[in-house]
């Protein structure tokens, strides 16, 4: 036959007969399968036990199950997992709240699942209900942290269902992983794999969970059909996230992230070739790990609010919670999507099909000019401020009150400022605010891709460290693109990278071995 693309792995063909209806696989799989992470004592917050990770989107699963994996086929599952007594093992599917003394733990999904949400973790495990359907999974040090950053967790759930319908699946648990994690978070059904660096102490990173639960909704309940129709997992995703927050923090909280997610876009948009800038992807013969960018999150949840205001709020809801009805448990193209949004929206509401002229959203380059773009009070606060610093107003004279402010007033501050600063402007922020030692991993993220760029070597240290205990592909890309991109800082990534390689998942190190041309 054709030859494989490598990430496509191998075919698995077994012939069978007429009444064949049951088939056992006997299989081990390797230590190298990429949807594993095994993480050394050393590597967690207990430093005791080692611990055990999965992460199969996009098309992973394949690499620790033979199976199907493709997004568009559902399975249900049951699964026996044996691990040492000491551990405790969880997955996408019903869980212990405790650990057991032989270290065998049964599970079953009953819901038919795609693939790519097959979910596995084992390690010295913790449980704390946070509500009456929620609770955390953590290792034990970490477990009062998290509960107290998860505590509104069940007021979530809640929303989401007032907006969107019942919620189908049980129980809504989160796992806290180790910091290797490589992305914010991992929709697993009735467990969610979350990373650490949401943990600031005050819960203002909590947008987090609010979109990882919408996945309960959109991707899980929904699911894309193929990797092409990412969008409609991640675009409804985003919206609904924004939809949730709005609901339990108000609009100036959401205000805040929508002009970040649209400088994320612009940012993006302005990196990608136009064709993968549509909604609708081309992705055959390609990895769908490229998929993966602010384009199917961003445009997709602007698209939507496009539809939002032009037919109203009252009745974009109940076309949505129609949709989740309808397509529960199945696949969806977005041709599909395109079809019924046509037939149950538009045709309804004259004149609407010709303001928002989807076709351009869908098929079309970068970001259409019908978009809403939102303004945020906050927002403005962050650029006056970096208006009046630029023009000389020393950082502690600006009038910034770092209590109140927002992490995104931080962002958009950090990016309004000039890119180039002497090592004196640099010191004078550090100084009066502290940003090296920021708690928030989006505020530190941020400052250190501005410390990175302008050589600011007191901070060095923050880098290195930062580099070293963060696996979150989000923060740590872009700093290590900047030292990459500097004949003279190009070393210090070199061997910063090579003693925190191993602590980084498959995923990010692939990303990571291409930056640095390894």
């Amino acid at each position: 036959g054709a030859v494989q693309a490598e990430f496509m792995g191998a075919p698995l063909e077994i012939d069978i007969k007429k009444d064949t209806y049951r088939l056992t696989i006997h299989y081990k799989t390797s230590n190298k399968a990429q949807a594993l992470q095994w993480l050394e004592p050393q590597q967690t917050a207990g430093k005791i036990h080692p611990f055990l990770f999965t992460q199969s989107q996009p098309i992973l699963a394949r690499s620790w199950i033979p199976s199907q994996d493709s997004p568009g086929i559902r399975i249900t599952y049951k699964a026996k997992v044996k691990v040492p007594s000491q551990l405790m093992a969880v997955m996408s599917a019903n869980n212990p709240t405790e650990r057991n003394s032989e270290g065998i733990y049964e599970f079953e999904m009953k819901q038919r699942i795609p693939v790519y949400l097959m979910a596995l973790s084992v390690g010295d495990l913790a449980f704390k209900p946070v509500g009456k359907r929620t609770g955390v999974y953590t290792e034990p040090s970490m477990l009062d942290a998290s509960a107290y950053e998860l505590e509104g967790m069940e007021a979530m759930l809640d929303a989401a269902e007032n907006l969107y319908g019942s919620y189908r699946w049980g129980r809504y648990d989160v796992i806290v992983l180790p910091p290797s994690f490589p992305y914010g978070g991992m929709e697993n059904p009735r467990l969610t794999f979350l990373t650490p660096t949401f943990l600031a102490g005050d819960r203002s990173l909590v947008t987090l969970i609010a979109h990882e639960l919408a996945h309960s909704w959109s991707g899980n309940l929904v699911t894309n059909a193929t990797w092409d129709d990412f969008w409609l997992n991640e675009g409804v995703t985003t919206y609904i996230e924004l939809r949730i927050m709005e609901e339990l923090y108000g609009k100036a909280e959401v205000e805040m992230q929508e002009v970040i997610n649209f400088q994320n876009l612009e940012q993006t948009v302005s990196g990608l070739d136009t064709k993968d800038t549509h909604l609708k992807l081309a992705m055959e013969g390609r990895d769908p790990d490229l998929a993966i960018n602010p384009i199917a999150y961003n445009k997709g949840a602007l698209f939507l609010s496009v539809i939002e205001k032009t037919v109203g709020r009252e009745k974009f809801d109940v076309f949505l919670k129609g949709y989740f009805r309808k397509f529960s448990f199945r696949t969806i193209t977005t041709k599909k999507f395109y079809e019924y949004l046509k037939v149950n929206l538009l045709d309804k509401n004259e004149g609407s099909a010709a303001k928002i002229q989807a076709d351009k959203w869908i098929f079309g380059d970068g970001i259409p000019a019908n978009v809403f773009k939102t303004t945020s009070e906050r927002y403005n606060t962050a650029i006056t401020a970096a208006k009046k610093w630029t023009d000389g107003t020393p950082a502690a004279s600006l009038g910034i009150d770092s209590k109140a402010w927002k992490y995104q007033q931080w962002i958009y501050f950090l990016r309004a400022i000039p890119k180039d600063l002497t090592q004196a402007q640099m010191a004078d922020w550090d100084k009066s605010f502290k940003l090296t030692q920021a708690t928030d991993n989006e505020i530190l993220g941020e400052w250190l891709k501005v410390v990175a760029h302008n050589k600011y070597q007191a901070a060095y240290p923050a880098v290195e460290a930062f580099l070293l205990s963060v696996g979150r592909t989000k923060y740590i890309r872009p700093i290590y693109a900047i030292l990459a991109q500097d004949a003279e800082t190009k070393p210090m990534a070199m061997r910063i990278y090579q003693r925190a390689r191993h602590n980084y998942h498959p995923i990010s190190a692939r990303i990571l071995d291409g930056i640095l041309g390894i």
